[in-house]
Formats: C-alpha cells, structure tokens, sequence
C-alpha cells in the first residue's frame, strides 16, 4: 500500500505530534501538527467544561478545517504528509461534551465543511493506559492540561475506542504503547516504522514486540 499520507491519533498524552514529527523526518515528509495551543478558550475549557465546550470545539473545527483545506492543493502523487490528527476525529471530542442543541449547530456546520477533506491512507492510532496518559501529561507541562482530570480521560478514551471500533473510510493500525517508546528508543521506533509502512489494508494490532495481527472486532 502506496502511504503519501498518515494521519496519527489517540487521546491526549498518548504521543501523537512527537511520533508525527519522528515519522516525517523518516519519510521525508511534510509534518502538518494541530493547532492546540492556539485555541484561546482550551485552558477554560478544561477549568469549566460545561460553559466552555462549544466555542472551544468550534475553534478546533475551523482550525482543522483550515489546515486540510491546504491538502486538497497538494499532488500527492510527489508530496508526503504525516499529521498528528485526524479531521473526523473531531465528532469524538463535539458528542462527547456539547449539549444536544450544541450538536444540532455543531452537525450542520460539520458536514459542510468534511465534504472537501482528504481521507489518509493509513491511520495510526496509539493507546495507553489512564495512568501512563496521565504520566506523559504531567511531565510535558503544558498549564492548560494541569486541570484534566482521570475521568475526563477515562470518557475521552472510551469514545475514542468506539469510534475506532466502527471507522472503516481508512486502514488502521492499533497501537499499545504502553510498553512502547518510540520517541528515546530507537530499536523500538524501528519496529513501529516497520509496522507502519508495510500495514495492509483492514484494522491491524501492533504489540510492542514488534507483532502485527489481523482481527475483526465484534461490535458490542
């Protein structure tokens, strides 16, 4: 499989930009990486979830929107792009914490701006536990993540799971990292780079011992 673009996901902390920016130096591509720190309601956010989730979902939306607006221009066909989200991601976080009037706006606005989005080839999608999420929030100390709680992850990572489980618009491939640290280990980066370049099409599990497999998952 032809892999010119490889978006990385997974709930916050997981490492999606530092893997983002290692795999594009390898692949000599392009990094495009979310636009976190410049959304002005996010640290309020994570203070008043409630009174601040639609303008800091909107933000988010438009932000990303923009970003994949430039990608509809590139040739793909001599460009590579790797980018630490992906677009449709964007509804985990909107259902997750907008109210059900929110969602009715936030729907219409969506679907008008995801008919022009370019679908990856291949996207990489990183887990760990609670705890070690938490871990890896702390030591990067950004102060707008100092309030996020365990239990906002908690629900963070079961609606990522159930997107996962039914997103079928791109192969992916689903990683543990709990005992993966491609980041200061460089046999470790090696056998995730492998994993990456040569996944096949459908949903694939990546184990940090560097093995793949095929499984299809029972919906629940």
């Amino acid at each position: 499989m032809e892999l010119r673009y490889i978006a990385i996901e997974g709930v916050i902390g997981v490492g999606k930009t530092e893997l983002a920016k290692i795999l594009a130096k390898r692949l000599n591509a392009e990094c495009i990486l979310e636009e976190v720190e410049e959304n002005p309601f996010l640290s309020n956010f994570y203070q008043d979830m409630r009174g601040y989730s639609f303008q800091t979902q909107i933000f988010f939306l438009l932000s990303r929107h923009k970003q994949q607006q430039s990608l509809a221009q590139r040739n793909l066909f001599i460009e590579r792009i790797v980018s630490d989200y992906l677009f449709d991601k964007d509804r985990i976080f909107a259902y997750l914490n907008l109210t059900e009037h929110e969602l009715v706006l936030y729907e219409k606005l969506y679907q008008f701006l995801v008919k022009d989005i370019r679908k990856p080839d291949l996207v990489v999608y990183l887990q760990a536990r609670i705890e070690t999420l938490l871990e890896r929030i702390r030591k990067r100390g950004r102060p707008f993540e100092r309030d996020i709680t365990s239990e906002y992850l908690q629900a963070l990572a079961d609606s990522y799971n159930r997107f996962f489980l039914h997103y079928d618009a791109t192969p992916v491939l689903i990683v543990n990292t709990e005992n993966l640290d491609f980041i200061n280990n460089q046999q470790d980066f090696e056998s995730l780079y492998k994993a990456i370049i040569s996944a096949p099409g459908g949903r694939i599990f990546y184990s940090p011992k560097g093995e793949k497999r095929r499984r299809k998952i029972k919906s629940s």
